[in-house]
């Protein structure tokens, strides 16, 4: 997920760490801290509470970038050891669904493309619904 800002949840936070912490942290104007910070290569992180992160990920999303929701698949107090993790959802200024994330003014199009013996396109206003398709040789 290189190209996404990895929201990694750790109890009632969405953490992000090195290098996506340090941007967040500019884009969200919020603390960047260090994890480990008495160690010769501290950790740079930062953090959002749970209850509120959608309105942390409107704001990256509004601002042009990905995000990567990273959620705890187990109960961490019926797991022995590491918590397992799994990347849950991808949310792009494109994939947006949410009628609260979306400017009302503007339309949010996907588009798919698909080149065989024949051409596809298909596009969608997801903020309408609107859905054309065509195809031609």
């Amino acid at each position: 997920y290189d190209d996404c800002l990895l929201f990694f949840r750790l109890g009632d936070f969405y953490e992000m760490f090195f290098d996506d912490a340090k941007e967040a942290s500019r884009v969200l104007e919020i603390t960047l801290t260090k994890r480990d910070a008495k160690k010769e290569n501290p950790i740079p992180m930062c953090g959002v509470p749970y209850h509120s992160a959608d309105n942390y990920i409107e704001t990256l999303i509004n601002k042009g970038y990905k995000v990567a929701i990273c959620e705890q698949m187990e109960d961490p107090k019926q797991t022995k050891g590491m918590v397992r993790r799994e990347v849950v959802r991808i949310i792009t200024p494109g994939t947006v669904m949410d009628q609260n994330g979306m400017d009302e003014k503007k339309n949010n199009y996907i588009l798919s493309f698909i080149e065989n013996e024949e051409f596809g396109l298909c596009y969608c206003d997801v903020s309408t619904g609107e859905l054309k398709v065509t195809h031609f040789k």
